[in-house]
């Protein structure tokens, strides 16, 4: 979208305080007044997405030195009139459009009204009803119907229509776990705009899974009495004088980390400026750091199965599906928390109480040594800083964790959780694509894959990425054959930039200064160490290779450009793909001594289990930065002994 230059403030409405802070509900409903007062807006217009206008970085580093900064707002509509997508620059500042741009031949995200609109109009429609009565199916209010986008397989009706596929589910009484009863072998496309089903695919009419009540149910309303242990005795975390960590508006600081949080309806939550203060020195280290896109491939070529392939960032918004953590224990301790917000399709707030988590957390040990000549016993514990949000995007919940520890340590940590999307066999059939839960009920096979955008600052703006493998040394260094050492490789282009993992090499990528060196005159750095991961299944040929090519490197470094923020593309819904990454990698350019920009793209290969139902227990991937030459020394040397050992 269009970049705004500095100006005076100038209006009297209420403002965030920082040009990264989050909006304020007050700052979008501003925004669609200003839209909507547009002679361009049309009546049929639909908000898809109001979310901060990012200034460009210079100038936020100016503002960070004193200087003002325009505050705006990225509006994206939908017109269902003609089908085009609007982009508009919503100014704060000026309360006035500063620019509008149309677009022909993308469609933006899912609006969450949508997804009712689209259930209503599957459920309402003559020809399902019928489809459902063949089934023995007459009382529609049971029936549920989950909204998938559709994808692009190239079916004519993807050239211009808005769509989405409904895949149908079926419940005993309401509020049950319907997962356990998939209508299978059949699957609706609905036209979005028109608000109408376009077609009804009915391949084939398989049993409704009959499964035990006992094993199904996930609801304490459902489940069946006794079922819950009795002796688990209460664990409560307390700290009398408060926590360590200090919030002002949506700056955070604890023990020598600050940053400030942010907030979309795409990625959710957002970390900006990330510092750690050593003695006089404020040390950067990242400058944004963000989830930016996620999608899940699904392994089975049933008609039903094959084109669930969900992209939960762009094609829905982690954001607009994030939890309001009042409503359960996500978190345990002594808890500030951050409300959230997104606009719906006619521009109203709605509000998301307590979206963001911040607490501190014991973790065990930090460092100990026992020195038994001179009886002498030192050790340390450890804390960190966990900064979340947790979403449910259909059946699965997503909880994207941060974690800040002591010794300068950052993860990324993502938990997956929720009730697997199932299908149904027939009779005596078996399959090779899933795991049978029950006679008639499977889950199927499936992949997850993340990518994390990391917009590094390490001791500055001027990075370079390495590569560094541990290899045997050479039989002419190695008399004995037990050496090894790193080799190093400077990952200096885009093309060059694009790696997998290689735990049999020890692989890790480290993110040096340009400019600062530590104490033995090397530069100062981070390096990003693996946890879970794994590539995808889908061939050259699948459409999910060209729409989420991003997938198939476990890391791209690209130079920064405000403009590059969806490893996907801006709009992968309905897109025919190649773009994002690939499309912008292909230029390759200089990636040595700029500022980089890191993508690391993590995948979890979900082969289910009679464990992951009927809710699936939390499987964790994710990720390390860990220092690498940043301090001259142990940075947790200065950890006082532990008060309160028992």
């Amino acid at each position: 979208m269009t970049d705004l230059a500095t100006p005076p403030a100038s209006t009297s409405h209420h403002r965030a305080a920082h040009p990264l802070d989050r909006l304020l509900p007050d700052e979008s409903r501003r925004a669609v007044e200003i839209v909507r007062a547009d002679e361009r807006f049309g009546g049929r217009m639909r908000f898809a997405s109001v979310d901060l206008h990012l200034a460009p970085k210079p100038l936020v580093l100016a503002h960070m030195a004193g200087a003002d900064v325009h505050r705006a707002v990225d509006v994206v509509v939908l017109d269902p009139a003609d089908g085009s997508t609007h982009e508009i620059v919503a100014s704060l500042t000026d309360d006035a459009v500063a620019a509008w741009q149309r677009l022909e031949g993308v469609q933006p995200s899912i609006i969450v009204n949508e997804f009712g609109e689209s259930e209503a109009a599957i459920r309402n429609d003559p020809g399902f009803q019928a489809a459902m009565a063949k089934r023995g199916i007459t009382d529609m209010s049971l029936v549920t119907i989950d909204a998938w986008t559709a994808g692009n397989y190239g079916d004519p009706l993807e050239r211009n229509n808005r769509l989405v596929r409904g895949l149908v589910w079926l419940n005993e009484t309401p509020g049950d776990n319907q997962y356990a009863r998939p209508i299978d072998g059949i699957s609706v496309l609905v036209d979005l705009n028109a608000q109408q089903v376009l077609r009804i695919d009915d391949e084939r009419v398989l049993p409704i899974p009959d499964t035990d009540i006992a094993s199904a149910e996930w609801s304490r309303d459902h489940m069946p009495a006794g079922r819950e242990r009795t002796d688990i005795q209460p664990l409560d975390i307390v700290q009398p004088d408060g926590p360590s960590f200090t919030v002002s508006g949506d700056q955070l600081s604890w023990q020598k980390w600050d940053m400030r949080i942010g907030w979309n309806t795409r990625e959710g939550l957002v970390l900006n400026t990330i510092s750690y203060t050593e003695g006089d020195r404020v040390r950067p280290v990242l400058y944004r750091a963000s989830l930016a896109e996620m999608t899940v491939p699904y392994g089975d070529p049933s008609s039903t199965q094959a084109r669930k392939n969900a992209f939960d960032t762009g094609e829905y918004g982690l954001g607009m599906l994030a939890n309001s953590l009042a409503l359960g224990c996500d978190c345990l301790g002594e808890i500030h928390y951050l409300d959230a917000h997104y606009c719906d399709a006619e521009g109203s707030v709605v509000e998301i109480p307590q979206a963001i988590c911040i607490h501190e957390e014991d973790f065990g040990i930090s460092w100990k040594h026992s020195d038994f000549r001179n009886d002498n016993t030192e050790v340390r514990r450890l804390r960190r800083l966990v900064v979340s949000f947790i979403c449910t995007v259909g059946n699965y919940e997503y909880g994207i964790y941060w974690y800040f520890y002591q010794d300068g340590r950052i993860e990324n940590e993502i938990k997956l959780t929720g009730i697997l999307s199932t299908g149904a066999l027939d009779t005596g059939e078996e399959t090779s694509y899933g795991t049978k839960l029950g006679e008639h009920l499977y889950g199927p096979n499936h992949q997850h894959f993340f990518c994390t955008r990391l917009d590094m600052s390490v001791d500055g703006p001027s990075n370079s990425v390495v590569e560094v493998d541990t290899v045997p040394a050479p039989p002419e260094e190695n008399p004995y054959g037990n050496a090894f050492r790193a080799q190093t490789t400077v990952l200096a282009t885009e093309q060059q930039a694009q790696r997998r993992i290689d735990p049999l090499a020890a692989r890790y990528w480290k993110i040096q200064s340009s400019e600062t060196t530590n104490k033995m005159g090397t530069p100062t750095g981070y390096k990003l160490i693996a946890g879970e991961n794994c590539m995808p299944f889908a061939t050259e040929d699948s459409s999910i290779r060209a729409r989420a090519g991003y997938m198939w490197n476990h890391l791209w470094v690209t130079p920064y450009d405000e403009g590059e923020r969806w490893p996907a593309g801006t709009y992968p819904n309905q897109s025919v793909g190649g773009e994002g990454l690939p499309a912008w990698t292909a230029a390759d350019r200089s990636v040595e001594d700029t500022d980089v920009v890191v993508w690391y793209t993590m995948g979890h290969n979900h082969l289910p289990s009679l464990e992951d139902w009927p809710v699936m227990p939390v499987a964790c991937i994710g990720f390390t930065l860990k220092p690498s030459g940043f301090f001259d020394h142990s940075p947790v040397m200065d950890l006082p002994p532990s008060s309160n050992c028992h």
